[in-house]
């Protein structure tokens, strides 16, 4: 895997670090196969935290002072398709609302958590569901990604 990606834990009722590590190199591989980015040398961090950190996150970055499921962070300002940079950026998730969002949706919480990866990584690659377009764009992409490591369509309502 030719991207670093830098996995820590700094509060929530996460698995050991090298489990998340894992998933997480196996999401971002995936992605990065799917949409041809070659060999890319680049960085990319993921710290898992709970819901207190992320709504601190949330109110700074955003203004909204909540909790989300996942924050991301570019590095570099970047077009879907556009070759990463040396560093990616940061993406942040949230343990209690990505448990809270699978239980209610009926999903494994491991499937979850790699929609939530993909979701991520897609928006510091520089994809966004700002507009319906983007949002299609964007869902194809995680949809086709996610289907590639076994996970169920994240989008579908019937299961």
């Amino acid at each position: 895997m030719a991207i670093d990606i830098d996995v820590s834990v700094d509060a929530g009722d996460w698995a050991d670090e090298a489990a998340l590590a894992e998933m997480a190199a196996q999401c971002v591989d995936a992605a990065i196969a799917r949409l041809g980015l070659g060999d890319p040398m680049s960085e990319l961090s993921i710290l898992f935290t709970d819901n207190k950190a992320m709504q601190a996150l949330n109110a700074q970055w955003r203004g909204k002072d909540k909790p989300t499921n996942v924050l991301s962070f570019p590095a570099f300002d970047l077009s879907p398709g556009d070759p990463p940079g040396p560093m990616l950026g940061d993406i942040v998730i949230a343990h209690e609302t990505l448990r809270d969002e699978a239980a209610l949706e009926a999903k494994p919480f491991d499937d979850h958590l790699r929609h939530l990866i993909v979701h991520g990584f897609l928006h510091v690659l520089g994809y966004d569901h700002e507009n319906d377009a983007d949002a299609e764009e964007m869902e194809a992409a995680e949809r086709a990604i996610l289907a590639d490591i076994g996970v169920p369509d994240p989008y579908s309502e019937a299961d």
